[in-house]
């Protein structure tokens, strides 16, 4: 099989990083086709590459597979070990990671991804600290729960949840958030993984960049 993975700008999207590092985890060859993320609502011009406009978009052989957690699923078929094998585990990964999917707005709202940025911090809004202690809570459960003291993710085992939270683990870094000791080790094990820190690298690099994104990720964050 053909694979070609469509995504945005490494420094910017955040979607696109749970795709890519799925199949860089895998192993998986496949070709990358980046592009841009200015204007992160409905752009028709990526029509012909994702039927619903946005990234990623995974092709295999040609066949479109868009939404990050449909891309997951496809891949943990041909890949079972991407969830856990028990089934209550499995069960609660797979909770997470349709939540992270669809919640977490004001989070992702106040928290720009933009890996060119280790900004100071500062206290969050309300509504803000909200998401980070329910995915504190998350984490802390899983990594208490279900993995084994020594296991490196939230599951014992690298698992779709993970991808699913790794954009999360870099606006905590970027964004100087205080965790408390289980979910700061868990950031650090994420920011270690050999295609984080290729994505990272590869981001830092790009030259495209977005005013209009630098400056409210600078305005949350506190410019050092």
């Amino acid at each position: 099989m053909g694979f070609d993975l469509y995504i945005g700008n490494k420094n910017y999207s955040s979607w696109s990083l749970r795709a890519w590092l799925l199949l860089k985890h895998l192993g998986i060859p496949f070709t990358e086709h980046m592009v841009s993320v200015a204007g992160r609502d409905y752009n028709a011009a990526l029509l012909p590459i994702s039927a619903n406009a946005r990234v990623p978009c995974l092709h295999v052989d040609g066949f479109q597979i868009w939404e990050s957690i449909a891309i997951a699923e496809y891949l943990a078929e041909q890949y079972p070990d991407l969830w856990p094998a028990d089934p209550k585990a499995r069960a609660r990964a797979r909770s997470i990671a349709a939540e992270m999917h669809a919640g977490f707005a004001n989070l992702r709202r106040a928290m720009p991804m933009n890996l060119k940025f280790k900004l100071r911090g500062k206290p969050a809004e309300a509504a803000v600290q909200r998401d980070i202690d329910r995915i504190v809570e998350i984490w802390t459960e899983a990594r208490t729960r279900f993995a084994t003291p020594d296991a490196a993710y939230l599951f014992g085992a690298f698992s779709v949840s993970d991808a699913m939270y790794a954009p999360i683990v870099w606006r905590f870094h970027i964004y100087n958030v205080p965790l408390p000791k289980i979910a700061a080790e868990y950031r650090d094990t994420m920011l270690a993984h050999p295609a984080m820190q290729e994505w990272y690298e590869a981001a830092i690099k790009e030259a495209e960049a977005h005013a209009h994104y630098d400056q409210l990720a600078m305005e949350y964050g506190g410019a050092r």
